[in-house]
């Protein structure tokens, strides 16, 4: 069985490794090998040799997976059978079967860098010539079009400038994650269109977020879209909610999230951008856009963002993650139908029991004072205010329950009508005492800087007393 052994050698003349070895090139020619060298920086590099390929626009380099130069590669019948990088005397005499090949010169040199491999180009390299490429509809701009105004007039933003989406961006974020990207995520109402891994990266790169983040967005397009979640009602509400987003865990570290001062506000890139690109997924792709099916009164600044991280470096605080049944040490996603940010101060209470009934009044004021069963709430314990309970003692479950008591009202000065006031529970509720919160409506949450005895409250989605079917989810991030 005759077999046809060819050689091909990538170099290129800004690699003093590649200029040690031309006459060698040179060489291998004159002894009439099947010799092919493809040149990455110019097509006369070697001199005195014919035949160079150029290949300066990197597609033989790139296709052949290139990462240093020179590379020496055999192949058999057509099909790669070995290959060596850099200047390696052994190993190119036994790739190419000449025995005194290259004598004369070192033993040994490292080679350079292949072209195809420098930052940023090998993003580009992979969208001109890899495969597969991105699956999305193209939307192709003329020369002295401005994508970012583009964007504006078809309705892709959330009325603020986006990242436009090009293909190596795209390709860029799906590095963030192992999954594939025809992976089929869920379908996004209201238009319940059907939702890849792709879709959510492109809309990623629109809201400015890192290929880093992309797993979380992910864990928080599939948290959103469980039915008990209800998003499709939560676009649809005329009140004020949105998802806001709790990062639990190793992962909100890892890539820079805040959870400490300015948590709930602007300045940081990871809380910014993943909340934002939940959002621009619900409107681009599902069709969820304002004045259509979302019919908000007034909405509020919450649905362009809400996203932070649960400050997780007291010892003595149990994380949001593992209170609603993960294990410590897992990265999460809590999503919550809530609203803007109410602020709370007690500068004076100094006892866990003050301040759990201080707190108490402040939560009872959401939604409307003599609304009570009808909505959830978060609870954003600053650490000034964790330290008073956690001097004291009390854990998670000790300060909610203390809350959730501390709520309760007799039915009397919450009916409608009471103390002149209008809106209210119904009159049979008049001689039951009420809680504020159904069991488990309060979530508790610790964030913030060091400094100021604040803490935040996050009013949840009114649905109705005694609406259980509505609940916050929480998912574990996939890689």
């Amino acid at each position: 069985m005759t077999v046809h052994a060819s050689l091909a050698v990538f170099a290129k003349r800004d690699c003093p490794t590649c200029e040690l070895i031309a006459p060698v090139l040179r060489g291998l020619a004159e002894r009439g090998a099947a010799l092919t060298v493809y040149s990455q920086d110019d097509p006369a590099f070697p001199d005195r040799l014919d035949g160079v390929v150029d290949d300066r626009e990197l597609a033989h380099s790139f296709r052949h997976r290139v990462e240093i130069v020179p590379t020496l590669v055999r192949f058999e019948d057509g099909v790669e059978v070995a290959r060596t990088e850099g200047w390696d005397a052994a190993e190119w005499r036994r790739l190419t079967g000449v025995a005194d090949l290259g004598a004369g010169l070192p033993g040994l040199r490292p080679g350079c860098g292949s072209k195809s491999v420098e930052p940023g180009l090998a993003d580009y390299l992979r969208v001109r010539f890899g495969e597969p490429g991105i699956r999305a509809r193209r939307i192709d701009f003329g020369p002295y079009d401005d994508e970012i105004e583009i964007c504006f007039e078809r309705g892709w933003t959330d009325g603020l400038p986006v990242v436009p989406p090009t293909d190596v961006r795209v390709l860029r974020m799906l590095a963030g994650t192992t999954r594939a990207p025809d992976e089929v995520v869920g379908r996004i109402p209201p238009n319940l269109a059907e939702c890849t891994v792709e879709k959510v990266a492109i809309n990623a790169v629109m809201a400015g977020c890192k290929p880093e983040y992309l797993p979380v967005v992910l864990a928080a397009v599939e948290a959103a879209l469980e039915p008990e979640f209800t998003l499709h009602g939560l676009l649809a509400t005329t009140y004020f909610s949105g998802p806001i987003i709790v990062v639990n865990g190793p992962v909100a570290r890892r890539i820079g999230m805040n959870s400490g001062m300015n948590a709930l506000g602007q300045g940081n890139r990871a809380n910014a951008t993943i909340g934002r690109a939940l959002q621009l997924i619900v409107r681009n792709i599902g069709g969820g856009r304002p004045g259509e099916v979302d019919r908000a009164t007034l909405g509020g600044p919450g649905k362009y963002t809400f996203c932070f991280a649960e400050d997780e470096s007291d010892p003595r605080w149990e994380p949001l993650s593992v209170s609603r049944g993960f294990a410590p040490g897992s990265s999460t996603v809590t999503l919550f139908q809530g609203e803007g940010v109410q602020g709370f101060v007690d500068q004076k209470s100094r006892t866990p029991e003050d301040l759990a009934r201080s707190l108490a009044m402040g939560l009872n004021a959401i939604g409307h004072p003599k609304m009570v069963q009808s909505q959830r709430a978060i609870l954003v314990l600053s650490p000034e205010h964790h330290a008073i309970f956690a001097e004291a003692g009390w854990d998670r479950r000790r300060i909610e329950a203390a809350i959730d008591a501390a709520t309760l009202r007799p039915g009397r000065d919450l009916v409608a009508g009471a103390h002149g006031v209008g809106e209210g529970m119904p009159a049979a509720l008049a001689d039951e005492a009420l809680p504020k919160f159904n069991p488990g409506g309060l979530m508790i949450v610790r964030a913030g800087g060091p400094a100021g005895l604040f803490s935040a409250i996050l009013p949840g989605w009114i649905a109705g007393r005694n609406h259980l079917e509505l609940q916050p989810v929480t998912k574990e991030i996939k890689p």
